[in-house]
């Protein structure tokens, strides 16, 4: 009966399994190594590994431990975390140093302990290249400021972007949030509005979505707007399972868990000395380090060229639209759905 049991879970697994890019590289290929691992596997663990693929991610499965150091046969030649993360989220995947552990486990930069290491795929990110997008988002681009001659829409509110008297104007922020000690806040835009109160963050994770079953953290869902346009509506309804921020030793770090693209903003993204913020386009399974504390101590006095004072300890993202000199919107203002990550200064 647990034999058939097994075979069972095995076979679910193996009806999740991605294309391959070719079939020089087939998932056949992979699957000798696929069954050898499986069978070292405990029963739990196999389990956990069958609702992680096939919720892809949106139900919060437990690690899937592998012990550390034990030696690969032939038909296993790949690291475990790489061999399932080929089979069941990026086929083109070679080696480990692409992958990055998620802030979902008990140890500190990742899931897994000295004796054992997770394998379950979607406790892995792929890393960008923020040095190399994709063009056209190696151009520098405008921050999301409205300039100062702008016209001002009737009864909208334009972003603060951390500005001081941001915070002043809030009423919605309690003195014991200020005193508790939060290493970032969160604020919600819709084009030129601000949705919804600022959203202190206190762990060192958070995950903002629009509609999840399963999960905490930011539900975007549960924000309520007066008028809603077309665009903002679409744009919310690929939001979907949205991002995951972590704050790690040395910088702030951002996991896109939609579907769609997510476009970021970050004084410490681009080149030294640039004349403006790059936007970078960080694809669906990827990460991105979004905020560099050592880079972000050298920007004293920074201003934005042409915009005015802009906090450097803030980060912009827009959600499955992008904007800058290439695009129609200008600004992140123009975008339907954006994020807006006030940090704490950085110690």
């Amino acid at each position: 009966m647990f034999r058939s049991r097994r075979a069972g879970l095995v076979r679910r697994l193996w009806r999740q399994r991605c294309a391959a890019p070719g079939p020089e590289d087939g998932p056949g290929a992979l699957k000798p190594a696929a069954h050898a691992l499986f069978k070292k596997l405990k029963d739990e663990e196999l389990e956990l590994l069958v609702q992680a693929v096939e919720s892809r991610g949106a139900r919060e499965a437990g690690c899937v431990r592998v012990a550390r150091g034990e030696p690969r046969g032939a038909k296993q030649a790949l690291p475990p975390q790489v061999l399932l993360c080929r089979l069941y989220r990026w086929p083109d995947l070679r080696q480990p140093h692409e992958l990055k552990h998620l802030g979902c486990g008990p140890g500190a930069g990742g899931c897994g302990d000295a004796a054992a290491l997770c394998c379950n795929p979607h406790h892995f990110s792929r890393l960008a290249a923020p040095e190399t997008p994709p063009p056209p988002y190696s151009k520098t681009c405008c921050s999301g400021a409205a300039r100062p001659d702008a016209p001002e829409p009737p009864g909208t509110q334009l972003p603060e972007f951390g500005y001081n008297r941001a915070e002043r104007r809030d009423t919605s922020l309690s003195r014991s949030t200020v005193r508790d000690g939060y290493w970032c806040k969160l604020a919600y835009w819709e084009h030129r509005t601000r949705v919804g109160r600022l959203y202190a963050v206190h762990e060192a994770s958070v995950n903002v979505f629009c509609e999840l079953p399963q999960g905490s953290g930011f539900c975007l869902g549960q924000l309520r707007a007066a008028h809603r346009s077309e665009a903002v509506r679409r744009a919310r309804g690929k939001i979907g399972r949205g991002l995951l921020l972590s704050r790690e030793p040395g910088g702030v770090w951002a996991y896109n868990r939609s579907e769609h693209p997510i476009f970021v903003s970050s004084p410490t993204l681009g080149p030294p000395g640039a004349r403006g913020l790059a936007v970078h386009k960080v694809l669906p399974g990827y990460a991105v380090k979004v905020f560099d504390y050592e880079r972000a101590g050298c920007l004293a006095g920074w201003r934005h060229p042409g915009d005015g004072p802009c906090d450097p300890n803030s980060v912009r993202i827009s959600f499955a639209k992008g904007w800058g000199p290439c695009y129609s919107r200008q600004f992140i203002t123009s975008c339907p759905c954006w994020l807006e990550i006030l940090l704490d200064q950085p110690r």
